[in-house]
C-alpha cells in the first residue's frame, strides 16, 4: 500500500490543475485553461437524481458539501446526473435527460439488477451507500487515490462566447483490457437553483452542483491505447460561463471502473 503525504497530495493537485485566464471572466471575452492528470488516481462520484424525487434533496446536498470536506476534484470527480422517469409524476426536471437514466439503466444491467432507484452513487463504477452517522468515503477515497493510474489525461479548454472547445488526449498504453475502455467528456454546472412547483418536493427550493449538461461518448480508444479529439460545445445562453466546468474520464465498459479521471474550470 503507497502512502501519501499531505505535501504528496498538494503536489498532485498542482499538476492536475493549472488554469489560465487570457482575458476577463466576462462571457464574451476568451479563455484557457488546462487540467493534467498525474500518477495516481482521481476517483470519479456519480450522483443519479431527480428534482421530482423526494428522497433526493439530501444526497444532493451531501455531495454539493464534499469540497468544504476536502474532497477536491485532485482527489475526485464528481458528476450529477439527472434521470428523467420521474417527470411523468407531476415535475419536469429541467436537468433531466434520456441518456442519463439510459446509462443507470445500463449500470445496473452490468450488475445484473433489472432495475433503478434514486438516488443512487456510484463510486468508480460501484454503489456506494453511505451510513446513518458516519460513513467511509474518506477511506475509499484514499485506497483510490492511493493507486497509480492506467490512464494518463490532458484536457485543454478554451472558451470565447458561447462557444467551448475541448481538446483531449487520452493515453492508456499496452495492457489489452484497459484499452477497451471508454473515454468521455462531459460538460457540469454548479450553482443552479430551482423552485420546485409540484411533485413531491413541490415548495421546495433545490440547489445542485455538478448538474450534467452535455455528456460525450463512449469515445474508442486506438489500437495502441490512445485518444486525441477536439469537441465543440454550444453554450445555451441560460447556462452561467462561470460555473461551467469540463470533465474527461477513462471508463471500463465491463467493470465500470474508471482508470483516471480530470476536470478543468476556467474561471
Amino acid at each position: 500500500m503507497i502512502t501519501l503525504s499531505p505535501r504528496s497530495f498538494a503536489s498532485t493537485a498542482l499538476l492536475l490543475f493549472n488554469c489560465a485566464v487570457l482575458l476577463g471572466p466576462s462571457v464574451s471575452g476568451a479563455t484557457e485553461c488546462t487540467a493534467t492528470s498525474g500518477q495516481h488516481r482521481v476517483a470519479m462520484l456519480e450522483l443519479y437524481t431527480s428534482e421530482g424525487c423526494d428522497s433526493c434533496p439530501a444526497a444532493d446536498k451531501w455531495v454539493s458539501g464534499l469540497p468544504a470536506r476536502k474532497f477536491t476534484v485532485d482527489r475526485v470527480l464528481t458528476l450529477a446526473f439527472h434521470v428523467d422517469y420521474w417527470n411523468q409524476l407531476g415535475w419536469t426536471d429541467p436537468f433531466s435527460q434520456a441518456v442519463f437514466s439510459a446509462r443507470q439503466r445500463e449500470h445496473s444491467k452490468r450488475r445484473g439488477m433489472s432495475f433503478v432507484v434514486t438516488p443512487q452513487l456510484l463510486l468508480n463504477g460501484q454503489d456506494y451507500r453511505r451510513g446513518g452517522v458516519s460513513d467511509d468515503f474518506d477511506d475509499r477515497i484514499r485506497g483510490i487515490n492511493q493507486s497509480r493510474a492506467p490512464a494518463e489525461i490532458r484536457l485543454k479548454v478554451s472558451r470565447a462566447g458561447d462557444v467551448l472547445v475541448g481538446a483531449l488526449d487520452v493515453r492508456v498504453g499496452a495492457d489489452a483490457v484497459n484499452r477497451r475502455a471508454d473515454v468521455y467528456l462531459a460538460l457540469y454546472e454548479n450553482n443552479l437553483v430551482t423552485a420546485v412547483g409540484a411533485g413531491e418536493n413541490r415548495g421546495r427550493t433545490l440547489k445542485h452542483d455538478y448538474v450534467v449538461r452535455t455528456l460525450v461518448g463512449p469515445l474508442a480508444l486506438d489500437d495502441n491505447g490512445n485518444l486525441s479529439r477536439n469537441h465543440r460545445f454550444e453554450l445555451d445562453r441560460r447556462w452561467k460561463p462561470q460555473d461551467l466546468g469540463l470533465a474527461a474520464f477513462v471508463q471500463h465498459p465491463d467493470s465500470g471502473d474508471v482508470l483516471q479521471a480530470v476536470a478543468a474550470h476556467c474561471s
